[in-house]
């Protein structure tokens, strides 16, 4: 008999929550937005959308989410931060004296790639995802402007990095659930499955 499928969580706080959870739905997954601690408990990893990252930081705080989350990724929960949310799960901001989960070893630099108006679709060579480019929108996005040691380049835009992973920590400064295109969300769900699957190994 084979196991029940990981439920994957979407932080429902603010931001692109229902573009995530249509994306993880079309590529399979059951999803729970997650709002309190006893939603955290059910999942067995977590989406961090884009948004903005200062908000949700205090949001994790008040609602008692800030150290639960950390404990359960450091634990091997399966995390993913996409713009805002690669930004809430750095180890640090450059610059910017700005709390993180401290949970992936990158610094970030906000709003890196430029204002709202300098939003753009690129043309994404990601080797992990195969040899067809991705379609990466941009949204007043960050870059990555160091990684730690154990953090693996996943892909680059202009020399800047904007994908990576560290073990069971998947950040992206780019916004794949506003597209049609699921391979990055399918990227993650295997993550998710091979972490999933780990305990019964």
């Amino acid at each position: 008999m084979s196991a029940p499928a990981a439920l994957i969580g979407v932080l429902a706080l603010q931001g692109d929550v229902v573009e995530h959870r249509a994306a993880l739905e079309r590529a399979g997954a059951p999803v729970l937005e997650v709002r309190t601690p006893a939603d955290l408990a059910r999942v067995d990893a977590l989406v961090i959308p884009g948004g903005e990252s200062t908000t949700v930081i205090r949001l994790l705080a008040r609602f008692g989410l800030t150290e639960p989350v950390r404990a359960r990724v450091l634990a091997g929960m399966p995390l993913w931060g996409t713009c805002m949310g690669l930004i809430v799960a750095a180890h640090d901001v450059a610059d910017l004296p700005q709390p993180t989960l401290d949970v992936l070893d990158v610094t970030v630099r906000r709003n890196a790639f430029g204002r709202q108006v300098d939003s753009a679709e690129v043309a994404l060579t990601i080797p992990a995802l195969g040899p067809e480019p991705f379609p990466a929108i941009f949204i007043r996005a960050p870059w990555i402007e160091r990684t730690g040691p154990a953090v693996e380049t996943l892909a680059e835009r202009d020399g800047h990095v904007v994908m990576v992973r560290q073990g069971n920590v998947l950040g992206t400064s780019f916004h794949p659930e506003l597209t049609g295109d699921d391979r990055v969300h399918a990227y993650f769900l295997a993550l998710v499955a091979a972490a999933h699957a780990a305990p019964a190994a």
